[in-house]
């Protein structure tokens, strides 16, 4: 029987109307109930094998005949009425379109919580005495700091700009960053 199905599949693929029907025919029904007992609709149901046999026959050529033939239809049959439950489930809804109530129609108001101007002003603040606190350190402080943190400069690229060991400049760049802790702590 496997046989013969290995036969139908490869008239199938070869173009042969008659393998296919036969093919359709075997595991029509199984598919159906597969897929009816999925989706409780006999309607979707005899749809949905529609479409099972369409896309297996589509992607027919991807078959492994290690693997029963039935046990690959069948999955391909599941998947396509979990598919089809997805779809069903998701509901959109129209953000131009009124909402019809008992009551009459509603008018759906979406929030935009994208813009905040508190947010924005203390963000702004923040980066005024940020960029402040930068410009009230120390000139051998500052540099290191704006070349590593505005520039992303390396420490190596600091050091040969300054003509100071690399050491010297993580030293400089920790001095800064604990300077500018203690100015920027009470923000």
């Amino acid at each position: 029987m496997q046989d013969d199905e290995g036969i139908l599949i490869a008239g199938a693929l070869d173009g042969d109307q008659k393998a296919y029907t036969l093919l359709v025919t075997k595991h029509r029904t199984a598919v159906f109930h597969i897929i009816n007992k999925i989706v409780k609709n006999d309607e979707a149901a005899r749809d949905l094998v529609q479409e099972t046999f369409m896309k297996a026959f589509n992607s027919l050529a991807t078959y492994r005949s290690e693997f029963r033939f039935s046990t690959w239809l069948y999955k391909i049959a599941a998947n396509s009425s979990i598919d089809y439950l997805r779809k069903k489930r998701i509901q959109a809804l129209s953000l131009d379109q009124p909402i019809e109530t008992r009551d009459g129609s509603v008018e759906l108001e979406v929030a935009d919580y994208s813009y905040n101007p508190e947010r924005d002003l203390v963000n702004k603040e923040q980066k005024f005495s940020i960029e402040a606190a930068i410009e009230s350190l120390p000139a051998k402080y500052r540099e290191v700091i704006v070349y590593r943190h505005k520039d992303d400069k390396s420490y190596e690229e600091i050091a040969d700009l300054l003509g100071i060991p690399v050491g010297t400049v993580k030293a400089r760049i920790f001095r800064a960053r604990e300077l500018l802790k203690k100015k920027l702590k009470n923000i």
